[in-house]
């Protein structure tokens, strides 16, 4: 596959890693991949939080760090000796842009020189503000973000290939159809969580990154999620194109106005959102990085199908 850049170097001894939303479930996933390959983690985890995962990432031996994010100072001595600090935080505004900037003042402050925010998605990049609500928030952070004086790596992987079995409303298993708008030869990119998760724990211990990582378990198109489905399955499902590009864009405009849910990360306008920006190739991971770091087992769109259906 190509890459961007081949030359991944270790930080002497053992790095210490800053992990913000260690509670969740990518964060989790991070934390256990940080701590086998040797860095020394402290998970900033907001006052009072009675998440069922810490008694995990206490025998991980992950440090927790009990911290006020709105208390300049304790973030400060918290992220005090970092070599990193990695963001895996989810939400709107709120925590994209207020409590990551935050994060980001905290981490400058005490001398942290490396910072990954929490984007884990398609190429933002390439996109234009108005197309997806919660791309929006990060492109702004990431604004913000290299105007500092650190050094930055985002880690985009498209979509979570997890959010096929539920979420993403592309393979419809009882109807056996998959569904999709446009042209059925775009390729997309798909990553698994853990995969996502041990590529960010490799590239947080690893002092030489450059801006962006790009990365995909499988690169394929619809017809190919088609033959995915099958084989998982040993069923016959059949495409259904639901419509031209526009058509989707339309089914947006009405569900957005239908159902707004403006606090809501997640919003079914916002899955949507996402898909449409797979589907118009504009988002598409290029060049990939996935041959940066050696051993990872790229786990594809058939093996994820396969443990849902078994």
């Amino acid at each position: 596959m190509p890459q961007t850049s081949k030359t991944a170097t270790s930080a002497p001894g053992n790095p210490t890693i800053i992990l913000a939303g260690a509670t969740g479930d990518l964060g989790h996933r991070i934390a256990n991949y940080l701590v086998k390959y040797g860095a020394v983690v402290k998970a900033l985890v907001r006052k009072g939080s009675k998440s069922d995962r810490l008694p995990s990432l206490q025998q991980q031996k992950v440090k927790i760090i009990s911290v006020d994010f709105n208390n300049p100072e304790q973030l400060k001595q918290a992220c005090k000796g970092g070599t990193c600090l990695v963001s895996a935080l989810n939400g709107l505004e709120d925590v994209m842009i207020d409590v990551q900037t935050q994060l980001l003042t905290a981490a400058l402050e005490a001398g942290v020189p490396r910072f990954i925010p929490s984007d884990y998605c398609i190429d933002y990049t390439k996109l234009s503000y108005g197309s997806n609500r919660n791309l929006d928030l990060r492109k702004q952070f990431n604004e913000r973000l290299d105007q500092a004086p650190i050094s930055a790596t985002s880690i985009l992987n498209g979509m979570f290939t997890n959010l096929l079995t539920g979420q993403a409303p592309v393979i419809l298993f009882g109807l056996k159809r998959v569904v999709y708008w446009g042209d059925a030869d775009q390729l997309l990119d798909f990553t698994t969580m853990e995969n996502t998760a041990e590529y960010t724990a490799r590239a947080a211990i690893d002092y030489n990154t450059p801006r962006y990582l790009r990365i995909a378990g499988e690169v394929t198109n619809v017809r190919g999620l088609q033959q995915s489905a099958i084989k998982a399955t040993g069923k016959e499902f059949r495409l259904l194109r639901a419509g031209s590009l526009n058509n989707l864009q339309s089914m947006i405009s009405i569900t957005r106005t239908l159902f707004p849910k403006k606090k809501e990360v997640f919003p079914p306008w916002q899955g949507m959102q996402y898909l449409h920006n797979m589907l118009s190739g504009k988002a598409k991971l290029l060049p990939l990085d996935n041959e940066r770091y050696t051993g990872i087992h790229w786990t594809s769109v058939k093996e994820i199908l396969v443990k849902s259906v078994s």
